[in-house]
């Protein structure tokens, strides 16, 4: 288990290791299947080369997802999310590429414990997801670890 981040630890410019995530058919249909979301554009290349996606495509809860799993490796598990902002989709995360997700702390409220972090996904090709923001709320420095 990873220790505990606190709100001493954390200054604004520390950036997020980056997350990758290889979008695979079999991570694809587990994840439609895991959030229930059986739109067969998020599991048949035809069906959604057929509505005008270049090929099938991670859905919103599944992306989603993945800026809640690079902010929780980056916090610890006594971090807490507080809000999401600016999470917009702008291209489609498709099977066959790999979406990686970047971050950087943006603002610190050592009195709150709140911390925003600049959170966006990208392919090889640019953004894919946001740019956006994540709150998380850390606890104080004398948490234990």
């Amino acid at each position: 288990m990873k220790a505990v981040r606190t709100i001493a630890d954390v200054r604004v410019g520390d950036e997020l290791d980056p997350v990758a995530f290889p979008l695979t058919v079999y991570r694809l249909i587990m994840a439609a299947g895991a959030n229930r979301d059986f739109n067969s554009i998020h599991h048949n290349s035809e069906h959604a080369r057929a509505t005008g996606a270049p090929e099938m495509y991670a859905n919103t809860i599944f992306l989603m997802g993945m800026w809640e799993r690079a902010v929780r490796d980056w916090a610890g598990p006594a971090g807490e999310l507080t809000a999401i902002r600016g999470f917009r989709m702008r291209r489609f995360n498709t099977v066959g590429r790999t979406t990686t997700v970047h971050g950087a702390v943006t603002a610190v409220d050592a009195a709150t414990g709140l911390v925003t972090i600049a959170l966006r996904s990208e392919d090889p090709d640019g953004i894919t997801v946001g740019p956006g923001e994540v709150d998380v709320r850390l606890p104080g420095a004398g948490a234990a670890g």
